[in-house]
């Protein structure tokens, strides 16, 4: 008996969850549309909702004109359900937003790092003010909100606990979780690598919507690559997967932050490029007191300074030939380059970056890629952390907020 309600309960949360996920990137939607979508009955589709309007997960949204009937209702998510909280810890500042459940920004805060000084309790200090700005400038009470989704540099081991490895950052198995517990907060907590939360965003919202085969690269101060097969994010035998940055592009090269040489990072992250710059004699200063202002006046000096010129024009070398790694070993219908670094090379050079991959990648599979720029800005990594708690209500929690609580919840892909 005890297996036979075991499989009914399946069966209602599988029904529920192919409802929502339809619903939430189509909406608004009819009853009849959700069951032409989803393949579920007209009954099950009754009841389902029924369940979702009762809990206020799902509200109607007016009605439209059928054919000879009545007129049909329209559903559609309810935003104010409740509220998730996205975190970007990046390599030069500590971003939290809060968003209603629709994805609306109502509270964003920003803690500058210094991109040499990482240690574990400094973020954990910042996500945890960060956290208090947001609920307090969004007027949301923690009870209300389904999750906190964290994006974190490295590695992430997921276990009875998050532990973080993040090399560059010298952190070993980091408890980043236990230590936000210890700071205070009982939110339930979703704690993944940066550049899978920035594919997650772009692939749910960006320019990898409807892409089935793509990878997402993220590069800031450093590079990282979230790898999309078949719809989900790749993730490896133990979650490393992505780690595009310490792929070696030349045996015995530049040093990397990593300790390891000829590095893809040591070559076209930010911290990497400017290093490179100042490394030549005859380019001007760079203004700027940030890594950020100083790689756009970098970009921009491109055109009149040889010095700037010459950086520029073998980072886009090296990552044209690291694109073409990606194509060659995946064969992705989409590269798309995100990050704020990656932005901002993309912006001055994506021609020629196609140009350098095209030079180094086979013939066929990069006649098939498209290479784009990422279209949701530099907020998609905290935006696609935030996607973790939605995601989970969507694979049909029927009460997220309780879940986690006092614990870590467990990571799902959709």
């Amino acid at each position: 008996m005890e297996r036979k309600r075991g499989t009914v309960r399946d069966l209602r949360r599988d029904n529920r969850s192919v409802l929502l996920w339809s619903l939430y990137f189509d909406q608004p939607m009819s009853r009849q549309d959700l069951s032409q979508a989803t393949g579920l009955s007209p009954a099950s589709v009754s009841n389902v909702t029924r369940e979702l309007i009762s809990e206020g997960v799902v509200v109607e949204a007016g009605s439209v004109d059928s054919d000879g009937g009545r007129p049909r209702v329209l559903l559609r998510m309810n935003p104010d359900y409740g509220y998730v909280i996205g975190v970007d810890v990046g390599e030069t500042r500590i971003r939290v937003e809060l968003f209603d459940l629709m994805m609306t920004v109502r509270a964003k805060a920003d803690y500058p790092l210094n991109p040499h000084e990482h240690g574990a309790g400094k973020v954990v200090d910042g996500i945890l003010a960060g956290l208090a700005a947001v609920l307090a400038d969004g007027a949301v009470d923690s009870s209300a909100v389904l999750g906190v989704g964290i994006g974190v540099p490295g590695v992430v081991e997921q276990g009875s606990e998050a532990l973080v490895h993040g090399q560059t950052y010298d952190w070993d198995a980091v408890p980043l979780e236990s230590m936000l517990r210890a700071g205070g907060t009982e939110l339930p907590l979703y704690i993944d690598n940066g550049a899978k939360t920035m594919g997650q965003a772009e692939l749910w919202f960006g320019a990898g919507r409807g892409a089935q085969n793509a990878v997402i690269a993220l590069i800031g101060s450093g590079v990282g690559a979230s790898i999309i097969t078949n719809g989900s994010t790749y993730r490896g035998s133990t979650s490393s997967a992505g780690e595009w940055g310490h792929t070696t592009v030349m045996v015995g090269g530049r040093t990397c932050r990593c300790g390891s040489s000829g590095c893809l990072e040591a070559y076209v992250g930010a911290e990497a490029i400017l290093d490179r710059y100042g490394s030549l004699r005859g380019g001007p200063p760079l203004p700027g007191d940030d890594q950020e202002s100083a790689l756009a006046a970098l970009i921009s000096a491109a055109a009149t300074s040889p010095p700037a010129a010459e950086v520029l024009d073998g980072t886009v070398r090296y990552l044209g030939a690291g694109i073409a790694g990606l194509i060659n070993l995946f064969n992705p219908e989409r590269i798309i380059l995100g990050g704020w670094a990656g932005l901002l090379l993309g912006e001055r050079s994506l021609p020629a970056i196609r140009e350098a991959a095209r030079q180094h990648s086979l013939r066929q599979p990069f006649a098939e890629t498209s290479i784009e720029l990422c279209r949701l800005g530099p907020d998609a990594v905290a935006l696609g952390a935030a996607t973790l708690p939605v995601e989970r209500l969507l694979n049909g929690a029927a009460t997220p907020a309780a879940a986690g609580t006092n614990r870590s919840a467990s990571l799902t892909t959709g």
